[in-house]
């Protein structure tokens, strides 16, 4: 069951936000103005966890921004976070589904429930950004037909992940 984050269900924002293995990067390539991009394994695999952000507020209320939440029985299983973007596009900020539930099709309805969101805002499509190295992330944006609009090798040169390169990932709805 997906259902739009409010006052009552916020304490389980962070519920689904586990940590994945990097085993390589995707290797972007840009050429007669496609992207297309090529797999590299890591010959060591490491885990990776991203910070528990705290949910401002503003994503209850706020008609220009939503967090969706899915449940399976009363566990908080995943969410996605958006908002309307300035370009027209609705900015997928942030997609986490725990990990006994990856791939199996729970991140697929958190996406179908964001395309719904941004289509009632009239707006053009989504947008969202990952990093090289999440590679289970990259093919899930592919097998759901986002495609690359950019790559930012400057984005992460404050942090220890300096080596990793932002990716720019687009779906235009039809």
């Amino acid at each position: 069951m997906i259902i739009q984050m409010n006052q009552d269900n916020m304490n389980d924002y962070s519920s689904s936000n586990e940590h994945f293995i990097v085993f390589g990067r995707i290797v972007p390539r840009y050429e007669n103005d496609e992207w297309s991009y090529t797999e590299e394994n890591f010959s060591e695999q490491y885990i990776k966890q991203y910070d528990d952000d705290e949910i401002d507020m503003s994503y209850v209320g706020d008609e220009n921004k939503a967090v969706f939440l899915c449940y399976e029985k009363d566990n908080c299983i995943g969410r996605i976070k958006l908002r309307a973007n300035w370009n027209g596009f609705a900015l997928i900020e942030d997609i986490a589904v725990a990990k006994e539930w990856r791939h199996k099709g729970v991140g697929t309805e958190l996406l179908k429930a964001a395309f719904e969101w941004a289509k009632k805002k009239e707006l053009i499509g989504a947008m969202l950004e990952t990093q090289d190295v999440n590679v289970a992330a990259c093919r899930f944006y592919a097998k759901n037909r986002f495609v690359i609009g950019a790559v930012d090798n400057r984005l992460y040169s404050k942090f220890s992940t300096a080596n990793e390169k932002a990716i720019f990932w687009y779906y235009l709805f039809p």
